[in-house]
């Protein structure tokens, strides 16, 4: 069995690290970014996949990963997890559809409520303690799942009409055009960055690099939030003006 992620801030890598160490210690896992993701996906029949909705939708680099590699998913057993901040209707679903399309056998769903990743937009804050709380009823919720695959009865969350329904009447018929393509709407403040280069080496699509000492944006973002999150100074943001709220997966897992 091989774990497949898609994460910005760690909420889906960490909801895979729990799932299959609850489900098959020995499976292995790796984000799509991996250079040899291809290779490890032709060696395994059975997938679990991880990533994080947006807007009710895929994120713009994962589906170009599953379109670009169409001829891996034919004849694979896969199961999807979809982390979210708000209920999503077909989280899981929208990903599950494409992979059929290219020949998967789809063996269910799961949705998880996860701390927000949105740091510059107030709507999904919540206190630290509230987002532990979340964490907490993810992974109980995580162990049921498991109980359920391993009797032969995995959870089927975001699969099927009505959720179909939901998620497009939900969110997607209003913000498909956010997820439709890669943004250029990614802002570096010059005067708070001070070109330390942590969010060129974090960003997935190579979005971001220095020049002239500075931080510098392309057209290329796939709202992962990973540099919002992670920028020092609090230089970078996407849908609101201002950073409200820095935090990663490990920020609110309680030690």
């Amino acid at each position: 069995m091989l774990g497949i992620y898609f994460s910005g801030t760690g909420n889906s890598r960490y909801a895979l690290e729990v799932f299959l160490g609850k489900l098959d210690k020995t499976a292995k896992i790796f984000a799509i970014e991996d250079v040899n993701i291809a290779n490890y996906i032709k060696e395994n029949k059975e997938l679990v996949f991880s990533y994080s909705v947006q807007f009710s939708n895929i994120p713009k680099m994962l589906k170009d990963f599953v379109d670009r590699h169409k001829k891996l998913w034919k004849g694979k057993k896969i199961f999807v997890i979809a982390t979210m901040g708000l209920f999503s209707g077909d989280g899981a679903g929208i990903l599950c559809r494409l992979l059929k399309k290219y020949g998967a056998e789809i063996i269910g769903g799961l949705h998880l409520k996860m701390p927000d990743s949105i740091g510059d937009e107030k709507i999904l804050k919540r206190s630290i303690e509230k987002n532990r709380e979340l964490v907490k009823r993810a992974e109980k919720k995580i162990d049921n799942a498991v109980k359920c695959m391993k009797n032969g009865k995995p959870p089927q969350e975001g699969i099927g009409f009505f959720y179909h329904v939901a998620g497009f009447f939900g969110q997607r018929l209003y913000f498909y055009s956010k997820t439709k393509q890669y943004t250029n709407k990614l802002k570096i403040d010059k005067k708070k960055c001070i070109g330390c280069s942590k969010c060129v080496g974090l960003c997935p699509m190579k979005n971001l690099s220095i020049e002239n000492h500075l931080a510098k944006a392309g057209d290329r973002c796939t709202m992962c939030y990973r540099c919002i999150n992670i920028c020092p100074k609090k230089a970078i943001t996407l849908l609101g003006k201002n950073v409200i709220e820095q935090g990663t997966i490990e920020k609110y897992l309680l030690k």
